[in-house]
């Protein structure tokens, strides 16, 4: 599994200046990537305090599996992530689509994966989501397709 701490030095931005990455590069990785800690013994009480603001992720792990929203903790289970090999990222709010399913118009979260390989990317999906993570039982939820769309700005200007 890849190891979420990088993600920590990827947002480093003085290391990043040192070992000679771009002002633009350097932009797009901290427009890219959520602020992110290693939660240490040291630092628990300082998550602790300001858990709301932090999703807490096991740092050699896949997927959802124990991965945490800071504002659903109980301290018995913030008690493990404060022994160590957890990061904490600042808490993004996810974009939400409207989809039907079945015929119902329902509302859905959504994040966007990159599978990337060699330095490239090879995918991307969306994951479809209700409630806190992707659970893959919920009808229409999972992962879905990303396709790119056209711009149609008679000016070229789409964003």
């Amino acid at each position: 599994y890849a190891d979420k701490r990088n993600l920590a030095v990827l947002g480093d931005q003085q290391w990043l200046r040192q070992i000679g990455v771009g002002a633009q590069q350097r932009q797009l990785l901290a427009s890219s990537i959520p602020h992110t800690e290693e939660v240490l013994p040291a630092t628990a009480d300082a998550f602790w305090s300001s858990r709301r603001q932090w999703f807490f992720k096991p740092a050699a792990g896949f997927g959802s599996k124990a991965a945490y929203r800071g504002d659903k903790l109980t301290r018995r289970v913030f008690a493990d992530i404060a022994r160590g090999g957890y990061i904490a990222q600042a808490l993004v709010k996810p974009s939400e689509r409207r989809l039907r399913v079945d015929g119902v118009v329902q509302d859905f979260k959504l994040d966007l994966r990159n599978y990337v390989y060699r330095g490239a990317v090879q995918l991307v999906s969306a994951r479809l989501y209700r409630g806190q993570t992707t659970n893959f039982r919920t009808p229409g939820g999972g992962f879905a397709a990303v396709l790119p769309v056209p711009c149609q700005s008679p000016s070229g200007s789409c964003r």
